[in-house]
């Protein structure tokens, strides 16, 4: 803990670097400033996606874990995704072929990878992240998810359909089961069904497999969903993070930096991670 001395100071300084990270993400970004919150740090991290990774920009506050893509070079943000911590879990991975020094966060809508750029910034922001979610939890005012997202496939992993196995072609898309994460072709796709931690009442893209199981579950609970199994959905590349002309130079030029260690991260504190206060788990209020 701060000293009485300290501590209006750091309040202070907590507040504009979360309302410095509101403004980044402009208009379209919701408000992230609440009593009590606190912005523990902060970093670029390798998000795993449907084409490789990508560079993502990411906050950790004691509450709440936020992200987003990373435009006009890397001080602007679109995309805000913020994922409550008492809904997410971490699992420590190790190497992958991709990607080194990862880690996988599942969440009730959504689970994927991402990576640190070195096994310190790794280990810093694994137990950064368990540390705010264990003091949460034992706050008592919330309780842990009971059911996570499978990770999605990603689409270089089969050049056929997990199901069918017909080859993949120009106009055989590649599309991904809601349920199992499995790379699919239309035909073993058609069905919709409703996945209650995903969303609650949309009706979303299953395979033949996984179907069964969830229309058996959906006729047990009762009707949920709005419209019928034919009912419009947006395409998988409707939830792919995409990439505009700037962030693509954002992710070229995150290739060719080496952002060193996360250390030495106050010289350069968009290039990798930066901790801002041990005493978090007792925040301002």
């Amino acid at each position: 803990m701060g000293t009485m001395e300290n501590q209006p100071m750091f309040g202070h300084d907590n507040q504009d670097r979360i309302h410095a990270v509101e403004s980044s993400f402009g208009p379209s970004g919701k408000p992230l400033y609440e009593p009590g919150r606190v912005l523990v740090g902060e970093g670029r991290l390798k998000k795993m996606s449907r084409r490789g990774p990508q560079p993502k920009a990411f906050f950790l506050f004691n509450d709440v874990l936020v992200y987003g893509s990373i435009i006009l070079n890397g001080r602007w943000h679109k995309k805000q995704k913020i994922i409550p911590l008492e809904d997410s879990q971490i699992e420590d991975l190790e190497d992958g072929v991709k990607m080194r020094n990862q880690w996988l966060i599942r969440t009730p809508r959504k689970s994927f990878y991402v990576a640190a750029s070195s096994s310190e910034e790794k280990r810093a922001w694994i137990e950064h992240i368990e540390d705010c979610r264990s003091s949460l939890l034992r706050s008592g005012s919330c309780r842990p998810a009971a059911h996570f997202a499978n990770t999605w496939i990603p689409d270089k992993a089969s050049s056929v359909c997990m199901r069918c196995s017909n080859q993949f072609t120009v106009t055989q898309r590649r599309h991904h089961c809601r349920k199992c994460g499995f790379v699919v072709c239309a035909a073993c796709s058609k069905k919709r069904a409703v996945i209650p931690h995903i969303h609650p009442t949309k009706r979303l893209r299953v395979c033949t497999m996984c179907h069964p199981g969830l229309s058996t579950l959906e006729a047990q609970e009762g009707p949920r969903a709005q419209g019928g199994s034919t009912e419009k959905i947006g395409s998988d590349e409707d939830e792919v993070d995409g990439l505009s002309e700037e962030e693509e130079e954002a992710e070229e030029q995150m290739e060719d930096h080496d952002p060193g260690t996360w250390s030495r991260s106050q010289m350069d504190p968009w290039a990798t991670y930066v901790y801002f206060k041990p005493e978090h788990t007792q925040p301002q209020t």
